[in-house]
């Protein structure tokens, strides 16, 4: 870990030290979520558009953090009397600045990868090729960002051989301010394509703004075969030291033939009069390129050739997520069980941790051997050591011959296994309750077998919820929106089919303003589960207003008799001063007040002294169509003139909100001081979707595959009638799970590996059958029902409804999956 004095890192930032101390400081931090050695914790209180750091200071400082980074316009130095500050003009600038001075002390080459596409699979298999030679540091998964670039350079020590940054843009720009931080000694560009596009008025454009991380490197490595890319380098750097490949004899890796088999591509080339030849364990064409761009830098450094080529075959899927799952004995679940290293180990304990404090479970890390880490093994079981130790870890299972080795035992805590079948035989279900539990290993192992064993017995047909997509999307929509308008994020119907509590948990800690739910039961759940944020209720019933108000609900009023029981029922409670929302009927005539009530809205509300209004609001009917432009500007309107005469019969001001997610979009002049967003957070948008991120996938799997003659039936009602002798895929998914019955007999069509196929015969309701004869497709290969590649939308147009529906008919049963990179 760096070490260093906050007087230096004044001196660094250039920044001005306010109540110095003599701390030193090892670890940064932004995300006030991970403060496990407070003591040596620098907070760097970065802001941006949608956030601000300043604003968790003060729980930082409750939890032990005595030293800050922060911007000029914080002053509140007197609140926190044993802190040092250090103020800069720019936090972003400040850690960018930290960082780059941090990577000049490093003795060893730093390889920068950039790129449209690939370079973390490229950074991660040239360490699988060269961890055994050579101790190698690397960005941590895709930290490749004007944060994440900074944060990785942190994490470089002196003793290793090789560091690899990656770094991406989105922006032109933003690689001028990354390369003089990387610094990189050697330079690798992996292809250029449409990725992040839409920011640049063309693809030479980007791909120059890319060449900028290579202004200062020794030699630069790319695939020749990428027409632009050379010509772009050889214009750009005529006296650079370049390294290519392709297929091209006068490549310096020439690939002389490309085979392509089921599962594998053997590439045959030569290397500086050699023959050469790799058999890469993958067939697509992006895993080929990728592998030669590590097989180039291998060479480069030396690796014996021989060894290059055993290593190969040996190439591992890159795992890029961290997938939560439900466990037996209300266990939770984090399944990392494809890489070890202890960079990730690090990052994967702090997601354990996040994990297990919000859902109040003990943790326990089922960690394998660590292959190939290019240090000492008792140096680097001393450092896993401190970590777990750092950490707070509760229980640690160690499997492998070193990691036996290296615990002792001496703690009733730890237990170690030689091998994965050993801890089978030993594992029994009770010894595994209320506990949440990273199952991390290299591949080796087949930790898997652990998974299958922990995770709770339920059908293969799984909804997976990208949680960083739905941050990326919410942080969309909050880029449209004026600085002072605030945001009430809709998490009702089971947060249209994704799961209440864990949606809820990423938009409080996004800060969102309120969530809006549908009933007080979904209110009360998220309150029982500790989610603070204020909690509007959509369509409440007097049954439950006393339970509303027990747990800081807030009710939305639509009629005079609903205000008149919600105020009796908070005169019995003796409170005063509860909030309400009164909703106005602009032209939906579903319910709400008209805007001829107003005046006896306010008449009525002076009698209720204990109630205030929070809130007025109403909802648009088309805002998404443009057919409908003209009513919804008259429903701004009315809402407009009735909330100013409802404001002047109160005689104070309250928030107003009428867009939903489309009209965020299509009519900004109307946020008024509150927006509310919906299905716009999954992705879906009449206006931007190739903008958005998908966030909820369905997925099921083959569970059989039949050979069926021309001429018999499939299914229910014998309405699947083959015409030719044909490959029948038994998929267990059904309606009982949300797979709308409509989509039966060739309507709808599912998509296995990468391929579109027919539904045939009726949908049944736990399964369903797809002719899957005119595509290579086996028993176990998965099944999408809708996701990245198929949207939900399509599905939606399918059966002529809306996204909304298909999402929130996605049954209870099916298990939610939530990952995160």
């Amino acid at each position: 870990m760096p070490l260093y004095n906050l007087h230096d890192i004044a001196s660094m930032t250039g920044g001005k030290l306010i109540h110095p101390h003599e701390d030193n400081i090892s670890r940064i931090l932004i995300d006030s979520r991970k403060v496990f050695t407070p003591e040596q914790t620098l907070f760097i209180a970065l802001k941006g558009r949608n956030h601000d750091g300043h604003l968790y200071i003060k729980d930082l400082y409750q939890r032990g953090v005595r030293a800050f980074v922060v911007e000029r316009y914080f002053s509140e130095y007197t609140s926190y009397p044993d802190a040092c500050f250090i103020s800069v003009t720019n936090a972003l600038t400040a850690l960018q600045q930290l960082a780059a001075r941090h990577r000049q002390t490093m003795p060893f080459p730093v390889l920068g990868i950039t790129g449209s596409n690939g370079k973390t699979i490229v950074k991660e298999w040239i360490t699988q090729l060269i961890a055994g030679d050579k101790t190698v540091i690397r960005s941590p998964r895709s930290y490749n960002s004007q944060v994440g670039v900074p944060l990785s350079l942190w994490l470089l020590e002196k003793q290793a051989d090789l560091g690899i940054i990656e770094a991406g843009i989105s922006h032109p720009g933003e690689m001028s301010r990354l390369a003089p931080i990387i610094a990189p000694d050697l330079g690798l560009i992996t292809n250029i394509g449409q990725a992040h596009q839409e920011n640049f008025l063309s693809i030479e454009e980007k791909l120059r703004e890319k060449l900028h991380l290579f202004e200062k490197t020794s030699i630069l490595f790319y695939c020749k075969d990428h027409t632009l890319v050379d010509q772009l380098i050889k214009a750009r750097y005529p006296h650079k030291q370049t390294i290519c490949w392709g297929t091209q004899p006068d490549c310096d890796l020439y690939i002389e033939n490309v085979t392509k088999e089921a599962d594998a591509t053997i590439v045959r080339a030569r290397w500086q009069g050699d023959n050469l030849k790799f058999n890469i364990p993958f067939s697509d064409k992006a895993s080929y390129e990728n592998a030669i761009h590590a097989v180039l830098i291998a060479l480069h450094l030396n690796i014996d050739r021989q060894d290059l080529m055993l290593r190969t075959p040996k190439l591992q899927s890159v795992g890029m997520r961290l997938e939560q799952k439900e466990g037996i004995n209300n266990c939770l679940l984090i399944d990392d069980a494809y890489n070890s290293d202890f960079t990730s180990l690090e990052i994967a304990l702090d997601f354990l941790i996040q994990q297990g404090h919000k859902k109040g479970l003990s943790k326990t890390l089922i960690l394998s051997d660590i292959l190939q880490a290019g240090i000492p093994e008792q140096a680097l079981y001393a450092k896993v050591k401190a970590l777990i130790k750092e950490k707070g870890i509760n229980r640690l299972i160690g499997i492998g011959p070193a990691i036996t080795k290296a615990f002792r035992e001496d703690d009733s805590n730890i237990k170690c296994y030689l091998s994965t079948g050993d801890f089978l035989k030993d594992f029994a279900l009770n010894k595994f309750q209320n506990e949440a539990i990273l199952i991390k290993g290299s591949r080796s192992f087949t930790f898997e077998r652990i998974t299958t064993l922990l995770e709770k017995r339920r059908h293969k047909t799984v909804c997976e919820v990208n949680l960083n997509a739905l941050a990326h999307n919410l942080n969309f929509f909050r880029g449209k929106l004026k600085p002072q308008t605030r945001l009430l994020a809709m998490v009702k119907a089971f947060s249209y089919g994704s799961g209440s509590f864990e949606i809820a948990n990423l938009l409080q800690h996004q800060k969102v303003d309120y969530l809006g739910v549908a009933f007080a039961d979904e209110g009360m759940e998220l309150r029982a589960a500790g989610i603070n944020v204020p909690i509007m209720v959509m369509n409440p019933e007097p049954l439950s207003f006393p339970l509303m108000i027990q747990y800081d609900l807030e009710p939305e009023i639509y009629s005079l008799q609903q205000l008149h029981e919600y105020a009796r029922c908070v005169e019995r409670e003796g409170l005063d001063g509860l909030p309400i929302h009164i909703k106005i009927d602009t032209g939906m005539y579903r319910s709400g007040f008209m805007p001829d009530q107003i005046p006896q809205i306010s008449e009525k509300l002076k009698l209720y002294p204990h109630l205030y209004v929070k809130s007025a609001f109403s909802h648009l009917a088309g805002s998404d169509e443009a057919q409908h432009d003209t009513f919804t500007e008259l429903q701004i309107e009315r809402f407009t003139k009735a909330t100013d005469a409802l404001k002047a019969g109160l005689g104070y001001p309250f928030m107003r909100h009428i867009l939903n997610s489309a009209g965020i979009e299509r009519f900004p002049q109307a946020q008024f001081e509150m927006v509310r967003l919906g299905i716009g957070m999954y992705g879906i948008s009449p206006e931007n979707e190739a903008h958005l991120l998908n966030v909820i996938s369905l997925k099921s799997y083959i569970s059989q595959i039949k050979e069926v003659p021309a001429f018999e039936t499939i299914g229910y009602g014998r309405k699947g009638v083959l015409k030719n002798n044909s490959r029948i895929a038994v998929i267990p998914i059904g309606y009982a799970d949300g797979l709308d019955r409509h989509l039966s007999n060739e309507k709808g069509k599912v998509m296995i590996n990468g391929r579109f196929v027919p539904i045939i015969g009726n949908i049944c309701m736990d399964m369903c059958m797809a002719d899957i004869t005119n595509i290579s497709a086996e028993e176990g290969d998965e099944v999408v029902i809708f996701g990245d590649d198929y949207p939900v939308s399509q599905i939606a147009k399918i059966l002529d409804t809306i996204p909304y529906e298909v999402l929130t008919s996605i049954s209870r049963r099916v298990k939610r999956i939530y990952f995160s990179e």
